[in-house]
């Protein structure tokens, strides 16, 4: 009992300064030091939140610039032991876990690079065009994907295309102190400029 007495208390206090007092402490400091960050990055429209800078949207509307392909499902209505494709499904985040060899990576990627052809993209197709991130819910597209996508854009929208590559590059994230990341362009902050554009 002299032993177990002991043990007893330090689990218990480490439960509580470890567990609970030490992460409400950096959730606190956390949300006083950066609040939007704190915050999810909630992006608000009038008064609405209309998503975050940290979570893709999908946005299938020829009108609007398209975010990367998204590889999160949700369970099939009709059988519980099997899934369903949900693009930006923010409850569901996964990748493909398909491997280079894959056939329905391969057949998929195939698929989009035809679909990009159909489109009118010319060139080299960047990867992130056609292939879905890590987690499936990537906000970013890289500047040439943005930027293959502006006439299409344009035309749906009947506005000059150099106004859309202007919009485009005015968006584009540098990489943090030049050298940590690559570019990129946050799809729903571009798209939201574009609404204030047309």
């Amino acid at each position: 009992m002299q032993y177990l007495r002991p043990a007893v208390v330090l689990l218990l206090l480490f439960t509580l300064l470890t567990g609970i007092l030490y992460p409400l402490a950096l959730t606190g400091v956390a949300a006083l030091a950066f609040p939007w960050q704190a915050g999810g990055e909630l992006i608000a429209r009038n008064g609405k939140v209309v998503g975050s800078a940290l979570i893709g949207q999908n946005f299938t509307d020829p009108r609007y610039f398209q975010p990367r392909p998204s590889a999160t499902s949700t369970p099939d209505p009709n059988d519980a032991s099997k899934t369903v494709d949900a693009p930006y499904n923010a409850a569901n985040s996964s990748g493909s876990n398909l491997g280079p060899t894959s056939k329905a990576l391969i057949d998929r990627v195939t698929a989009a690079v035809e679909e990009k052809r159909k489109a009118g993209w010319t060139g080299a197709l960047p990867a992130d065009a056609l292939t879905t991130s890590a987690s499936g819910l990537d906000p970013h597209i890289s500047p040439e994907n943005a930027l293959l996508q502006a006439p299409s854009v344009a035309k749906a929208r009947g506005v000059d295309a150099e106004k859309l590559r202007a919009l485009i590059l005015s968006h584009v994230d540098k990489p943090w102190l030049g050298v940590l990341g690559e570019r990129r362009v946050n799809v729903l902050l571009l798209n939201l400029a574009l609404d204030d554009l047309t």
